[in-house]
């Protein structure tokens, strides 16, 4: 009795065993990540990001705001409040210790590490020439998939707005859409 009881310990700990190597090696490979910010302060945390450097992506559009005396060009983040940082999830607490970083956003106490695929395609498209801004999420819509272009491969929701074509792209882990000019021969239907 006493020899098949520590054999069933050792195949009970085996996929334990296998279970802590498959998530060290999870900790050990960079992935993207959402950082939450204070208000603000996305542009700071960039810099301070740099500064220890952490790969980050912070979407900058610009914008002009009319006051009474004067006009201003503003560059604002596209995903206000957040920042998207790529690096092992090990090294968390040297984004987490940063003044203006509120939390990797996460799900059951894990952050949620967003597809490497999917945030390639979304830097190389809002770092083009392409004009970005802000658009509230979108969740219903007729979805298309860009086929070419600097945002090939991501699917998102097309829009026609005064006759043009606009791409919206969706995040869902943080609820927030950014719409771009789109040319309908860059675009297919989504299966």
């Amino acid at each position: 009795m006493r020899i098949q009881s520590e054999a069933a310990i050792e195949v009970a700990q085996a996929p334990n065993a296998a279970a802590l190597s498959m998530e060290s090696v999870s900790l050990l490979e960079p992935h993207w990540y959402v950082a939450q910010t204070c208000a603000r302060h996305e542009k700071c945390v960039a810099e301070q990001l740099a500064g220890r450097k952490i790969e980050k992506f912070l979407p900058i559009y610009e914008t002009v705001n009319r006051w009474k005396d004067r006009r201003v060009r503003l560059q604002l983040p596209i995903f206000a409040g957040y920042i998207f940082v790529r690096l092992p999830l090990r090294e968390r607490l040297r984004v987490l210790e940063l003044p203006s970083v509120v939390k990797l956003l996460a799900f059951g106490g894990l952050p949620v590490a967003l597809p490497d695929e999917e945030m390639e395609a979304m830097r190389n498209g809002l770092t083009s020439q392409l004009r970005a801004e802000p658009h509230p999420y979108l969740t219903a819509g007729r979805r298309v998939r860009m086929r070419s272009g600097p945002l090939a491969g991501l699917t998102g929701i097309l829009l026609r707005k005064k006759g043009c074509f606009r791409f919206v792209l969706s995040v869902e882990l943080i609820r927030r859409s950014v719409i771009v000019d789109a040319d309908v021969a860059d675009i297919e239907p989504a299966s």
